[in-house]
């Protein structure tokens, strides 16, 4: 995808949000996906040839790196920004199928066919529920992740230093892990600004059955 049609899909988003779907928007986009584009990948790019375990037996180090990290952070966030970012396609979807309906009906019906969507971006109707869905499911989606990297990683940090005597390691051995305080540091941040979108979803969901 082009850069082009990534700013058409945001600004489709964006037109079709409330205030707090802007902030939300401009909180994913600013803070969650620049960056884990721009730093998050580089921070996470050794992580497996870096993390050194104080021993020469074959295939230690590889069993002890995969019991520590089932899946990388970074793979984690790319899931969760894709599955996070879809429910606001949806409704952009839902809108363009107003308009080719109502494109249609005044096709077959010429002039003097009534409109059945006054404004096909005002949430009513379908759309309105189109819309709180995607909000429930964008706080949905990102309280599960929160809890995935809990259960994964405790409290979301990373030790310095971690012990290991899985098979076939020869006993235990000592296995350290690259650059874990910024590692650290990133992986608060991303469960920060997780947390605030979470309120944001809520809240513009209460936001928007108090309006209806």
């Amino acid at each position: 995808m082009n850069w082009s049609t990534f700013e058409g899909l945001l600004s489709g988003v964006n037109k079709y949000s409330t205030a707090f779907g802007r902030i939300w928007l401009s909180l994913v986009f600013i803070f969650r996906l620049l960056v884990y584009l721009v730093a998050a990948e580089r921070v996470w790019s050794d992580d497996h040839k870096d993390f050194d375990c104080n021993t020469l037996q074959p295939g230690c180090t590889n069993v002890c790196f995969d019991h520590f990290f089932p899946v990388s952070h970074i793979r984690l966030w790319a899931l969760q920004l894709i599955l996070v970012t879809c429910p606001s396609l949806l409704v952009i979807m839902h809108v363009a199928y107003r308009e080719a309906k109502a494109q249609r009906l005044r096709e077959a019906g010429g002039g003097s066919c009534r409109r059945i969507y006054a404004n096909p971006g005002k949430k009513r109707g379908g759309l309105w529920w189109t819309y709180l869905l995607s909000l429930v499911f964008k706080a949905g989606v990102d309280v599960v992740f929160l809890y995935i990297f809990y259960r994964f990683y405790r409290n979301y940090t990373l030790p310095r230093l971690v012990k290991c005597e899985l098979p076939p390691c020869p006993n235990v051995v000592d296995c350290f892990i690259s650059r874990p305080t910024e590692k650290n540091i990133f992986t608060l941040f991303m469960v920060v600004t997780a947390c605030v979108c979470v309120v944001l979803s809520l809240v513009e969901a209460a936001y928007l059955i108090g309006k209806r």
